[in-house]
């Protein structure tokens, strides 16, 4: 059986919008690195190039 990780142990990165700390979650196991905003709301409220 796998080794259990804390919760601390995990990665955690900034939100792009509002700079919140995310931190890792196994759905974003795959995707982690194009992950940038912390939720829906915020992915829509991103400023628009």
């Amino acid at each position: 059986m796998p080794k259990m990780r804390k919760k601390a142990d995990l990665p955690v990165k900034p939100c792009a919008t509002c700079g919140r700390p995310m931190v890792w979650r196994k759905a974003w196991a795959k995707t982690w690195d194009q992950v940038r905003h912390c939720s829906d709301a915020c992915r829509k409220r991103r400023a628009k190039p």
